[in-house]
């Protein structure tokens, strides 16, 4: 499965930031050595379903350190089937199709 998630503390820094509460929570991931990418908006990781959730409780315990509540968005993609290298491959199938379509 693929997970994408976003994970933000109440609070912040005086100017409303949060990096460093979400750089907490990927250095949870990365530490994790499962599959996972980080953008602007979301950070998504592969793996199986008890190895992806028991990440993202700990990314989030991480990120809430100190803070009075956390909020969490999750969107998951669940095939069966399909159990490793997709976060790259789902990827590489779209960048294809926009290749095929410029030829």
């Amino acid at each position: 499965m693929i997970v994408a998630f976003s994970v933000s503390p109440a609070g912040g820094d005086p100017d409303g930031g949060v990096s460093e509460a979400v750089a907490r929570a990927v250095r949870v991931v990365r530490e994790s050595g499962l599959p996972n990418s980080t953008n602007a908006m979301f950070t998504n990781i592969e793996g199986s379903w008890d190895e992806v959730m028991d990440v993202i409780k700990r990314a989030v315990e991480a990120a809430g350190e100190g803070a009075p509540r956390v909020s969490l968005v999750l969107k998951a993609d669940i095939r069966p089937g399909y159990d490793s290298g997709q976060i790259e491959a789902k990827v590489a199938r779209v960048e294809q199709k926009l290749a095929d379509r410029e030829d």
